[in-house]
């Protein structure tokens, strides 16, 4: 993590500029606890149109400047950048800095590699969608892409390592029709338009045979694959895991419509690394394949993340639980406060809400009473709209 120590600074000014780099606001630690706690600051900056903090606290006798890791931004030569220039702003002494940019290097382009906010807003496509969750080495999302160039394929996956080496394959085979997301499959359905998904495939997911809550397969994600899934669309599990096969069937026959197919040891035409070890040891390899007979309405996702007005953020800060508060499938839970200097009823409060599987830590901005997402507005899923409602709710309650 980039940071100086230094000290003999003087005092930051705030809202000033130094060398390109806006620094807008100081916000301080505010303790509501009985116990003491140490003394932080979050400095607002903007460098190169992009909105971040920086930590500043004691480092013993000294003082540290740091990325706030909530907020960090790319490439980290912006945040190292503004540190720089902060300490110069200051006229501090560095006693130690990790801040050279000199051996940066330039973050190489990932054309098929998009993030979660490109489905949100930008993903179109005529052609039929493909998806498998979980790709692994690879070899049957390369597979299907290369022979059904027609198709528009997504490779979903949470392996760095597996995600770099797909890219450099459908680079080498100059494959055109595959897009590769880093982000949980249960999550990022809710993105995709009803009945426009051909098939689903999930091979071989983790097991989770100690903690089945984790596993791909729940009622939860089933219904979502149905509604994506076009009019014959289907959703198919290939696994050597017994338990697992157990555990799909029984939440595939409650539902009240579709066909299923099981198979055991069936051959596909490629196989994955794994799948090869397995058939090695003469292990069984099952399927099953739900077929998909209905056609579902568009959903319009509420993307509605307005807050009302704090009258009094300091009463807030005060009567507000900082215990995580947890629901059936979404949680929030209210960390930190800080009060911005020399700014009437304003601050920041640091929040973690949304899904269990994939929880997301922000700040809420206040200013003048005013509250917005500090860097933006979450991405749209369900449960972090439930979150959000639920600390508007508190936010906005009449002892505020």
């Amino acid at each position: 993590m980039p940071h100086i120590v230094f000290n003999n600074n003087g005092e930051l000014i705030t809202p000033s500029n130094k060398d390109g780099v806006d620094f807008k606001f100081i916000a301080k630690s505010y303790n509501v606890s009985e116990k003491p706690k140490k003394t932080e600051y979050k400095i607002g900056v903007s460098n190169q149109t992009k909105d971040f903090l920086l930590t500043l606290k004691d480092n013993k006798e000294n003082k540290i400047v740091k990325a706030d890791k909530i907020t960090r931004v790319t490439p980290v030569t912006i945040v190292k950048d503004a540190l720089n220039t902060y300490v110069k702003h200051t006229n501090a002494n560095v006693l130690f800095s990790n801040t050279s940019n000199f051996s940066q290097k330039a973050e190489p382009q990932k054309e098929y590699l998009k993030d979660i906010e490109y489905f949100v807003n930008e993903f179109e496509t005529s052609n039929e969608i493909q998806i498998e969750i979980g790709f692994g080495s690879g070899r049957h999302l390369l597979y299907q892409a290369q022979n059904n160039p027609d198709v528009q394929f997504i490779g979903l996956e949470i392996h760095t390592p597996s995600i770099e080496q797909v890219l450099k394959q459908i680079k080498i085979l100059n494959i055109r029709n595959i897009i590769i997301v880093n982000y949980d499959a249960r999550l990022f359905m809710e993105f995709i338009k009803s009945n426009s998904v051909g098939k689903i495939f999930v091979h071989f997911p983790v097991p989770w045979d100690k903690k089945p809550h984790r596993r791909v397969y729940s009622n939860d994600f089933i219904y979502e694959a149905k509604r994506v899934l076009k009019f014959t669309g289907t959703l198919e599990l290939r696994t050597d895991s017994r338990k697992y096969f157990d555990f799909c069937v029984e939440l595939l026959t409650n539902l009240s419509s579709g066909k299923i197919e099981i198979d055991i040891n069936k051959d596909l035409p490629i196989s994955s690394k794994y799948e090869d070890r397995w058939k090695k040891q003469n292990k069984n390899i099952y399927d099953v394949t739900l077929h998909s007979f209905t056609i579902d309405e568009e959903i319009e996702p509420n993307k509605d993340f307005s807050f009302g007005k704090i009258n009094n953020l300091i009463k807030t800060f005060e009567n507000i639980s900082q215990k995580a508060v947890i629901f059936d499938d979404y949680f929030y839970h209210i960390e930190d406060f800080y009060l911005i200097e020399n700014e009437k009823n304003s601050g920041l409060i640091q929040i973690t809400f949304g899904s269990f599987n994939r929880p997301l830590s922000k700040y809420l901005i206040i200013r003048d009473g005013i509250i917005s997402y500090y860097q933006g507005e979450p991405i749209p899923t369900s449960s972090n709209i439930k979150a959000h409602n639920k600390m508007k709710e508190i936010l906005t309650n009449d002892y505020c």
